[in-house]
């Protein structure tokens, strides 16, 4: 099973992850054969690290409630708030098999935040959404993308795309005519930008 975590850093939150880094280093090194991706958010001057992301291929519900847990940032107070979803990896892949251009490309975390009631809408779309990636040439540009889901899967909860692009207004460009965002599926959109960990 697959979930995405989020963890939005508190302000003024360096020196406490100064302090515990090489603890969540030692933690995260015990999950490495369920890493999908993983990654820190920046500010877009990248002078701040923002956020946590990871996504986890996990035996259950209760795996990922202790990765959170036992997580030594969360236990330090780092962390503001905490999103955990299940999800699907629909790219299939890992991160190693990208070559991580950081020169000539930013990558950026998306997350959709979708409105309540729209699994059947979503479902009507989910052909037009992936005919817009292939016909676009985006399909090449993810690391990783795919829906976010209730625990059990019973009702569609979002999205989350990680994809290298050249700037910040190329990422208003994919959204714009992204079937999902047109039809109004999302409440709220957040876009980060993100390192691979």
């Amino acid at each position: 099973m697959e979930y995405f975590f989020y963890f939005w850093h508190k302000s003024n939150s360096t020196e406490i992850r100064k302090t515990v880094v090489s603890k969540h280093l030692k933690f995260i090194e015990a999950y490495k054969n369920s890493i999908i991706v993983e990654g820190p958010t920046v500010s877009h001057d990248k002078k701040f690290i923002t956020g946590n992301m990871y996504m986890l291929d996990l035996p259950n519900t209760k795996k990922a409630s202790i990765f959170v847990q036992e997580n030594p940032f969360v236990k330090s107070g780092l962390f503001s708030k905490t999103l955990v979803r299940r999800c699907q990896n629909a790219m299939q892949q890992k991160k190693w098999v990208y070559d991580a251009d950081r020169n000539t490309n930013q990558y950026f975390l998306i997350i959709g935040h979708g409105k309540p009631g729209m699994t059947e809408l979503r479902k009507n779309l989910l052909e037009d959404h992936r005919k817009y990636f292939i016909e676009r040439g985006y399909q090449n540009k993810f690391i990783v993308r795919g829906p976010l889901w209730s625990t059990r899967e019973e009702e569609w909860m979002g999205s989350e795309f990680i994809l290298k692009l050249k700037d910040r207004k190329a990422v208003d460009v994919f959204l714009s005519e992204e079937p999902y965002t047109q039809s109004g599926l999302y409440e709220r959109l957040e876009i980060h930008r993100w390192q691979f960990g």
